[in-house]
């Protein structure tokens, strides 16, 4: 698949429309359907953008037809913690973009916690 093709199905599958794109990555509403249409290559930078937006790598935007829209790496054995993601992805849009924020944020904070605990060990 193309980048084009992924690029429409993350939109379609966030319920974006082609103009929330284009202002996502600073863009006119035409030229982002050019790229959407694989008429025009994206730039790093609104990859990037994308990515960020939706949580996620750059490579999980470029190849995110062939994954069915599911990240390689997620590997969910807790069934109850499955059925949570579920039901987030049953949030309408804002409530899910500030629960995924929330969750975000505490992850920063322990990862932060980790590199300085590893780090002051080695003074």
């Amino acid at each position: 698949m193309k980048l084009g093709d992924s690029l429409k199905k993350l939109r379609e599958g966030n319920g974006y429309t082609q103009q929330q794109m284009a202002d996502l990555i600073h863009t006119h509403r035409s030229g982002y359907s050019k790229m959407e249409n694989n008429q025009q290559d994206i730039p790093v930078d609104c990859l990037i953008q994308i990515a960020k937006n939706f949580g996620m790598s750059v490579d999980d935007v470029i190849y995110y037809d062939q994954n069915n829209g599911v990240p390689n790496e997620i590997s969910m054995d807790d069934k109850a913690t499955l059925e949570q993601l579920q039901l987030i992805n049953e949030l309408d849009g804002e409530e899910k973009t500030i629960l995924l924020k929330l969750i975000e944020t505490f992850v920063s904070k322990k990862r932060f916690k980790d590199y300085l605990e590893k780090n002051i060990a080695t003074l």
